[in-house]
């Protein structure tokens, strides 16, 4: 499997950011072609104490790298972009990692 995994830095209004991604970026990345499982984590704290650098991952798995790159081709993923620069262009940082079973 592979995952496009994206982490956002805390926002500054946590209330309207949490409403925007639940209600309104989570469905339309939810609806993506090819994605076969979708986890948010919201980071509660570091082992070193205090709240930690990030405020929450999300995690999109595609089979393989074929797959996600198709998948980024389409109409609802090319919506998902778009919702995410305008919401958290300045949070996010994305990145793509492959599953590691040994």
């Amino acid at each position: 499997m592979v995952k496009l995994i994206a982490l956002y830095k805390h926002p500054e209004n946590k209330e309207a950011f949490d409403q925007h991604y639940f209600d309104t970026h989570a469905p339309i990345t939810a609806k993506i072609p090819g994605l076969r499982k979708m986890e948010v984590t919201k980071v509660v704290g570091s082992p070193m104490g205090g709240e930690g650098k990030y405020y929450l991952m999300c995690e999109m798995y595609y089979d393989n790298h074929d797959a996600l790159k198709q998948a980024m081709r389409t109409d609802e993923a090319k919506a998902s972009g778009k919702d995410l620069m305008s919401f958290a262009g300045n949070l996010v940082t994305l990145m793509i990692g492959e599953e590691v079973n040994e």
